[in-house]
């Protein structure tokens, strides 16, 4: 998975419980290409951090002493609003999902996940994908009002099923024989008409409105 034969995949880890760091570390270790190049306890930390460090994914707990992941977050990505965070959530953290999707992260992950699980979180986000634990967007789609109703084209359902099956651009574009530009722009419609700030908005969505069927 490495970049290139010298250079490592960066990975900086935010957490307050120094104990919970060293497990990630532990099973991040087993993803060969990949280093942990810093870590934090809060978000003023990790902010200090991104001033020196620019990692290719960053791993965040919501909830810590000082600055939140949601605020480190939201100024981390103000910056840099391509830079990749997969979120760390624990039960009871519903009422951040709606900010933390909106912000721009690429997934969420629940803290007591199987280390399958959480590789598996990191190489698909690594990937270009979001990642978002099924059983927490369950939560948030029992938790989510309904939109209002829209209509969609065939070629747009299409492609939104694809999407909510985690599949890249290139991917839909193979599978359905069109141009990489045209499921770009279908993606722009569907986000668009949904009235959505990204993908994992729109997978939200989706299943919310029962546009596609989530299997459970």
């Amino acid at each position: 998975m490495a970049k290139t034969q010298d250079k490592k995949i960066s990975v900086i880890l935010v957490d307050d419980h120094q104990l919970f760091r060293n497990g990630l570390k532990f099973i991040l270790g087993e993803i060969e290409g990949l280093e942990v190049v810093g870590e934090a306890s809060n978000g003023h930390e990790f902010l200090q951090l991104l001033e020196y460090v620019k990692p290719d994914l960053v791993i965040m707990d919501i909830s810590m002493p000082g600055m939140n992941g949601i605020d480190a977050c939201r100024h981390a990505l103000s910056k840099d609003p391509k830079l990749k965070i997969l979120v760390l959530s624990m039960y009871g953290d519903d009422a951040y999902y709606n900010t933390m999707i909106e912000l721009g992260v690429k997934g969420f992950i629940l803290k007591d996940s199987d280390n399958k699980e959480l590789q598996n979180a990191v190489r698909t986000i690594l990937s270009g994908q979001n990642y978002f634990s099924q059983e927490l967007l369950l939560k948030i789609i029992r938790n989510k009002n309904v939109g209002p109703a829209v209509k969609l084209s065939k070629r747009e359902n299409e492609i939104l099923s694809l999407i909510c099956q985690g599949m890249s651009t290139i991917q839909i574009s193979e599978m359905l024989h069109i141009s990489h530009r045209t499921v770009e722009r279908h993606r722009a419609s569907l986000l668009e008409k949904t009235d959505s700030s990204n993908s994992i908005a729109l997978v939200v969505y989706a299943i919310k409105n029962n546009l596609v069927t989530l299997n459970k």
